[in-house]
């Protein structure tokens, strides 16, 4: 299959799931850049700044992924998919999405006991960490829920509709 133009973002694809997001990410970059200005222009930075940005851009990463995993737009080998027979293109979309929910519900277990063991507080700020760690967590239980419906719709649909699904992410309707 030829390389084709991958769709772009347009705000009516964004939900309200989206959000915290946009607003971590917005955040962040006004940290990023209030530490910039105080190192550079002030000549005198702000300590908390380099903290805050290390882990609002840990959330940025957790959070945002609800984002792809909600779209069904995170990487996929769709190259083996598309050339293996269908009925075995289907079973590997399946096993594919099986292996992505069973990722995602191990690590929200994981993630459940590295945050009740946390008890650390941040060095700049008064903010315990345990509470970076539980929106990772909340983010990875809602990733967890995107990908088995996502497991969902890969068991009920034919091997013609997978294919079709990997066109219309591509913008190829």
């Amino acid at each position: 299959y030829p390389l084709r133009r991958q769709r772009q973002m347009c705000i009516r694809d964004s939900k309200w799931i989206d959000a915290p997001g946009i607003l971590v990410f917005w955040v962040l970059a006004v940290v990023v850049f209030l530490q910039f200005y105080t190192r550079y222009v002030l000549n005198d930075s702000l300590i908390w700044t380099e903290e805050a940005a290390r882990y609002l851009l840990i959330l940025a990463c957790f959070v945002g992924s609800i984002s792809a995993v909600r779209r069904g737009s995170h990487i996929t080998l769709e190259f083996f998919i598309r050339t293996a027979p269908r009925k075995l293109g289907k079973a590997m979309a399946v096993l594919s999405q099986l292996i992505t929910f069973s990722f995602f519900g191990a690590l929200t277990w994981i993630g459940i006991g590295l945050t009740q063991k946390t008890r650390q507080q941040m060095v700049s700020l008064p903010i315990p960490k345990a509470w970076i760690y539980t929106i990772c967590v909340i983010s990875l239980g809602i990733m967890t829920i995107y990908s088995g419906i996502w497991l969902w719709r890969r068991w009920r649909q034919t091997p013609e509709e997978i294919i079709r699904s990997f066109d219309s992410s591509l913008g190829t309707d």
